[in-house]
Protein backbone atom coordinates (compact mmCIF):
# COMPACT_ATOMS: atom_id res chain seq x y z
CA UNK A 1 0.00 0.00 0.00
CA UNK A 2 1.48 3.53 -1.27
CA UNK A 3 -0.03 6.82 0.56
CA UNK A 4 1.03 9.79 -0.21
CA UNK A 5 -1.27 12.87 1.37
CA UNK A 6 0.51 16.58 0.93
CA UNK A 7 0.31 19.26 3.37
CA UNK A 8 1.46 22.51 4.19
CA UNK A 9 1.84 24.72 7.08
CA UNK A 10 3.21 28.20 7.63
CA UNK A 11 6.21 29.20 10.06
CA UNK A 12 6.48 32.85 10.38
CA UNK A 13 7.31 34.30 6.90
CA UNK A 14 8.54 31.30 5.69
CA UNK A 15 6.41 28.23 3.89
CA UNK A 16 7.34 24.61 5.58
CA UNK A 17 5.93 22.47 2.55
CA UNK A 18 5.58 19.20 4.36
CA UNK A 19 4.85 15.83 2.36
CA UNK A 20 3.94 12.37 4.29
CA UNK A 21 4.11 9.10 2.11
CA UNK A 22 3.66 5.24 3.69
CA UNK A 23 3.97 2.45 2.41
CA UNK A 24 3.07 -0.99 4.05
CA UNK A 25 6.13 -3.77 4.12
CA UNK A 26 5.69 -7.13 4.25
CA UNK A 27 8.75 -7.73 6.14
CA UNK A 28 10.13 -6.90 10.07
CA UNK A 29 11.59 -3.88 10.77
CA UNK A 30 14.80 -5.15 11.19
CA UNK A 31 14.91 -6.08 7.63
CA UNK A 32 13.32 -2.66 6.28
CA UNK A 33 15.90 -0.48 8.65
CA UNK A 34 19.08 -2.37 6.78
CA UNK A 35 17.35 -1.05 3.31
CA UNK A 36 17.46 2.19 4.64
CA UNK A 37 20.74 2.47 6.56
CA UNK A 38 23.58 0.03 4.14
CA UNK A 39 24.92 2.07 1.40
CA UNK A 40 25.04 -0.72 -1.29
CA UNK A 41 20.96 -1.35 -0.10
CA UNK A 42 20.28 2.51 0.07
CA UNK A 43 21.67 2.60 -3.58
CA UNK A 44 19.45 0.38 -4.80
CA UNK A 45 16.11 2.27 -4.20
CA UNK A 46 17.54 5.39 -4.08
CA UNK A 47 18.13 6.39 -7.41
CA UNK A 48 21.35 4.80 -7.71
CA UNK A 49 22.99 7.35 -5.06
CA UNK A 50 26.03 6.83 -3.16
CA UNK A 51 25.73 6.92 0.68
CA UNK A 52 28.05 8.18 3.28
CA UNK A 53 27.99 8.48 6.49
CA UNK A 54 28.28 6.96 9.81
CA UNK A 55 24.72 7.63 11.27
CA UNK A 56 26.29 9.10 14.44
CA UNK A 57 23.88 11.75 15.33
CA UNK A 58 25.30 15.43 14.28
CA UNK A 59 28.01 13.44 12.23
CA UNK A 60 27.58 14.40 8.03
CA UNK A 61 25.74 12.39 5.46
CA UNK A 62 26.00 12.71 1.47
CA UNK A 63 24.10 11.39 -1.34
CA UNK A 64 26.38 11.14 -4.25
CA UNK A 65 24.96 10.79 -7.63
CA UNK A 66 26.30 10.89 -10.87
CA UNK A 67 24.17 11.62 -13.99
CA UNK A 68 25.15 12.71 -17.79
CA UNK A 69 28.76 13.05 -16.62
CA UNK A 70 27.80 15.76 -13.86
CA UNK A 71 27.99 14.80 -10.09
CA UNK A 72 25.60 15.62 -7.74
CA UNK A 73 25.47 15.77 -4.02
CA UNK A 74 23.48 16.73 -1.06
CA UNK A 75 25.06 17.18 2.42
CA UNK A 76 23.42 17.34 5.59
CA UNK A 77 23.78 16.16 9.30
CA UNK A 78 22.13 13.18 10.74
CA UNK A 79 19.51 14.18 13.03
CA UNK A 80 18.01 11.10 14.71
CA UNK A 81 18.99 7.51 14.68
CA UNK A 82 17.22 5.25 16.89
CA UNK A 83 17.31 1.57 14.99
CA UNK A 84 14.51 -0.15 13.86
CA UNK A 85 12.16 2.36 14.91
CA UNK A 86 13.36 6.46 13.32
CA UNK A 87 15.82 7.65 11.39
CA UNK A 88 15.91 11.81 10.59
CA UNK A 89 18.34 14.01 8.47
CA UNK A 90 19.13 17.03 7.21
CA UNK A 91 20.01 17.64 3.36
CA UNK A 92 21.14 20.41 1.13
CA UNK A 93 20.55 20.22 -2.51
CA UNK A 94 22.46 23.16 -4.19
CA UNK A 95 20.29 25.40 -6.19
CA UNK A 96 21.87 28.39 -8.33
CA UNK A 97 19.44 30.68 -5.99
CA UNK A 98 19.96 29.21 -2.35
CA UNK A 99 23.21 29.24 -0.21
CA UNK A 100 24.28 26.69 1.66
CA UNK A 101 22.66 27.48 5.08
CA UNK A 102 20.16 25.99 7.80
CA UNK A 103 17.68 27.74 6.60
CA UNK A 104 17.70 26.09 3.24
CA UNK A 105 17.80 22.52 4.52
CA UNK A 106 15.07 20.27 4.52
CA UNK A 107 14.22 17.10 6.59
CA UNK A 108 13.39 13.86 6.11
CA UNK A 109 12.53 11.56 8.57
CA UNK A 110 12.08 7.65 8.37
CA UNK A 111 9.21 6.17 11.02
CA UNK A 112 8.91 2.07 11.23
CA UNK A 113 6.15 0.45 13.10
CA UNK A 114 6.28 -3.44 12.89
CA UNK A 115 3.61 -5.21 13.76
CA UNK A 116 2.41 -9.09 12.72
CA UNK A 117 5.22 -8.94 10.60
CA UNK A 118 4.22 -6.19 8.34
CA UNK A 119 6.74 -3.16 8.87
CA UNK A 120 4.36 0.45 7.86
CA UNK A 121 6.39 2.96 7.09
CA UNK A 122 6.05 6.59 7.36
CA UNK A 123 8.32 8.73 5.42
CA UNK A 124 7.92 12.51 5.85
CA UNK A 125 9.76 15.25 4.19
CA UNK A 126 9.95 18.89 5.69
CA UNK A 127 10.85 21.64 3.13
CA UNK A 128 11.35 25.44 4.30
CA UNK A 129 12.72 26.33 1.03
CA UNK A 130 11.29 28.68 -1.10
CA UNK A 131 9.99 27.41 -4.58
CA UNK A 132 11.26 28.01 -8.33
CA UNK A 133 9.01 30.25 -10.52
CA UNK A 134 8.76 26.34 -12.84
CA UNK A 135 8.74 24.26 -9.92
CA UNK A 136 5.69 21.95 -9.93
CA UNK A 137 3.47 22.07 -6.68
CA UNK A 138 4.12 18.68 -5.83
CA UNK A 139 6.37 16.10 -6.95
CA UNK A 140 5.57 12.15 -8.21
CA UNK A 141 9.09 10.99 -6.86
CA UNK A 142 7.76 9.61 -3.73
CA UNK A 143 5.28 6.45 -4.59
CA UNK A 144 8.02 5.25 -7.37
CA UNK A 145 11.10 5.53 -5.05
CA UNK A 146 9.01 3.70 -1.72
CA UNK A 147 7.52 0.96 -4.91
CA UNK A 148 11.26 0.42 -5.56
CA UNK A 149 12.17 0.03 -1.27
CA UNK A 150 9.58 -2.30 -1.06
CA UNK A 151 10.36 -4.66 -3.83
CA UNK A 152 13.98 -4.74 -2.57
CA UNK A 153 13.14 -5.67 1.04
CA UNK A 154 9.86 -8.15 -0.02
CA UNK A 155 11.82 -9.82 -3.37
CA UNK A 156 15.40 -9.48 -3.50
CA UNK A 157 16.29 -9.41 -0.23
CA UNK A 158 17.52 -12.59 1.57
Amino acid sequence: MLDCPRTSDRLGDAQMKTSDARVSIVAPARKVWLALTVPELVKQWQYGSDLQTTWQVGSPIVFRNEWNGQVFEQKGSVLEFRPESRLKYSLFVPRPDLQDIPEHHFFMTYELTESGGVTSLLVRQEDPRPALPDEPASGDEGPDVLSSLKELVEVKMP
